[in-house]
């Protein structure tokens, strides 16, 4: 266990030098000062967007029944600073996601915090017996009312703030007797700290043959960039393990087409390397940016001949010509030592969920360390979000300015299709 900690500690260090000039007043040795929690007012949702939209907790996926297979999805909570009423007295209040759980223990514990003797109390969460509207995510066990143990109404409006500060994804100050919050599906891409592409995306090996993402394996040396040089000459780069791999989940993904007939297909926070001007004299400076803010008429890199001469694989820019949106099954997100693969033609970084490239590259310095020293990754590379990253996502929040990251789940742009 020694190992991890190590490593934990030193990604702290990394970020934390990364974070001068990110973002005012946020200079070593400063105190941050406590942040003024406003009070939700009655009927105010935040975010302000409707919940079953990108932006919040998203589409619902279904009912969950007792002998339903997605059942094995929930899991009960018996955290005892909760107060569940279980007026049906079948402990289905208990039973919730991961990330609803999660998220209701934080809340716990800041509710004491507020309200010294006060605890957490759950009205309603998982709901079998079909007391809400029928697309309600009670039944997906995403959803929970809540209310303070002393039933103190004046304490709501504040109860709803502490809410969305634990992290909750939707939280509606709905009626005077609760708090209405819920979170997004364990299967979307807004629930996870990582970004993506479908398994049957290609890379290109050493030999010159292509391979779909879902099939690398340690060691494989795969087309990337170099870490300094983002402009033309390419590397081949090994390809260290999987960050996310989730073989059989369905993904909302971005899909960027080029005028080349090249297509990038990767999900909202994914980075790729960007730029605006005109992509035939190369003019414009390249920049890192999230698939989801990228439009028609930018600049990506793409890999392939320069100017009719094929002179190995180098990068050049290509306009992008339209973007999509589609739902594809498979979740991979592949890690080189470079921190860039070229993907379906186009270059990509390996990072997602913050805007920094360079910087979440240093971060994953200690990742790259251990696999050269050991050939290991410091995990066993099941299927699932690999620790590292959300450890890294957890100690970035801290440090980094929120704009830093990625809205996940941010309503999609309109763009020409």
């Amino acid at each position: 266990m020694r190992l991890p900690v190590l490593l934990l500690l030193v990604c702290a260090l990394l970020l934390g030098t990364g974070t001068e000039g990110c973002g005012p007043g946020r200079g070593h040795g400063k105190r941050r000062p406590p942040k003024k929690l406003t009070p939700l007012a009655y009927k105010q949702f935040s975010p302000n967007v409707a919940e079953k939209t990108l932006g919040a907790s998203g589409r619902h996926d279904g009912k969950i029944t007792r002998s339903s297979e997605r059942f094995k999805e929930l899991t009960p909570n018996y955290n005892p600073d909760i107060i569940f009423k279980d007026e049906e007295n079948t402990a289905a209040d208990r039973l919730m996601t991961q990330r609803c759980k999660d998220k209701l223990n934080s809340l716990a514990i800041s509710v004491m915090n507020m309200w010294p003797g006060v605890k957490l109390r759950v009205t309603e969460g998982w709901d079998e017996d079909g007391h809400h509207s029928e697309d309600s995510l009670h039944y997906e066990g995403r959803a929970v009312d809540i209310t303070t143990s002393d039933r103190d109404r004046n304490k709501y409006a504040m109860l709803g703030r502490l809410a969305v500060e634990a992290g909750f994804d939707w939280v509606y100050y709905e009626s005077k007797a609760h708090v209405h919050c819920s979170v997004k599906s364990e299967h979307s891409v807004a629930a996870k700290t990582g970004g993506c592409f479908p398994g049957r995306s290609l890379v290109t090996l050493e030999d010159g043959s292509r391979r779909e993402v879902q099939d690398l394996r340690p060691g494989n040396r795969v087309l990337a960039s170099s870490e300094s040089d983002v402009s033309g000459e390419t590397v081949y780069s090994e390809f260290i393990g999987f960050l996310d791999r989730q073989p059989g989940v369905q993904r909302q993904f971005y899909v960027l087409g080029t005028d080349t007939g090249a297509s990038l297909t990767l999900t909202a926070a994914h980075l790729v390397f960007a730029t605006e001007g005109n992509c035939s004299a190369g003019s414009g400076v390249t920049r890192t940016m999230y698939a989801s803010d990228v439009r028609p008429g930018q600049c990506v890199l793409t890999s392939g001949p320069v100017d009719g001469v094929d002179q190995g694989p180098r990068l050049r820019l290509s306009r992008v010509a339209w973007v999509q949106i589609r739902v594809d099954t498979g979740a991979y997100a592949p890690l080189t030592q470079h921190g860039s693969l070229v993907v379906d033609g186009v270059l990509a970084s390996c990072y997602a969920a913050m805007d920094q490239h360079q910087l979440a590259h240093r971060a994953f310095k200690p990742l790259r360390l251990l696999y050269g020293w050991t050939g290991w990754t410091g995990s066993t590379q099941g299927d699932g979000l690999h620790w590292y990253p959300c450890v890294l996502h957890w100690i970035g929040r801290i440090l980094l300015d929120p704009e830093h990251f990625h809205p996940l789940g941010a309503a999609t742009h309109d763009s020409e299709r």
